[in-house]
């Protein structure tokens, strides 16, 4: 098999390991066993496991942001659109629950020790640039400026989808991420002024 095929699915079994046992149980073992490789492959696939884990990260969150771009089409409102958006995000985390989860873990490994800062510092800029074209691109669909840097609002979008995902993942509440949603659209689109 080659390389490019073997990524992938090294990156969907990882993602199934570390849902289910954690990162401390995703050895590169535990990981080529789920995928029924060798352990030759990994390492002919990832040149380490801090590759492995920043491709991993990397993928999670590109499906991210396929699941909310392009955004909605909604005819409506900054509130209206930024709405819509954290709806397909919920649809997306309630599909599959585990890669949130896996993320999750990811995170808290990285911060665990100094060298793997650079890891949870690197996924969090992902989110952050992301959050940005998605806010970039509701403030132009419905003609509103951001009175703030962008920047700053997709900090904020950042940390209540943060909040959203971890509550929703404890309690499986949909009524309760859904009117949180609601409520962190609201508050994004007061940061912006309207056409």
């Amino acid at each position: 098999m080659p390389a490019a095929e073997r990524r992938p699915a090294l990156i969907e079994a990882g993602l199934r390991v570390i849902a289910r046992e954690g990162i401390a149980g995703a050895s590169t073992r535990a990981i080529v066993a789920e995928a029924g490789m060798s352990l030759a492959s990994f390492h002919y696939a990832f040149d380490s496991r801090d590759a492995f884990l920043d491709e991993l990260t990397s993928t999670v969150v590109a499906r991210e942001a396929q699941a909310v771009l392009p955004l909605p089409d909604v005819d409506g409102d900054l509130r209206e659109v930024i709405e819509a958006g954290f709806v397909r995000y919920l649809d997306h985390l309630r599909a599959d629950p585990a890669h949130e989860q896996a993320m999750l873990e990811l995170t808290q490994h990285a911060l665990r020790a100094p060298e793997r800062h650079p890891l949870a510092v690197a996924q969090y800029r992902r989110y952050a640039d992301f959050a940005e074209q998605a806010l970039a691109l509701a403030a132009e669909r419905v003609g509103a400026s951001w009175r703030s840097p962008v920047s700053e609002v997709a900090g904020v979008l950042v940390a209540f989808t943060d909040g959203i995902t971890l509550t929703w993942l404890v309690h499986r509440d949909d009524d309760a991420a859904l009117a949180a949603a609601r409520a962190a659209a609201d508050a994004l689109s007061r940061m912006a002024d309207p056409r």
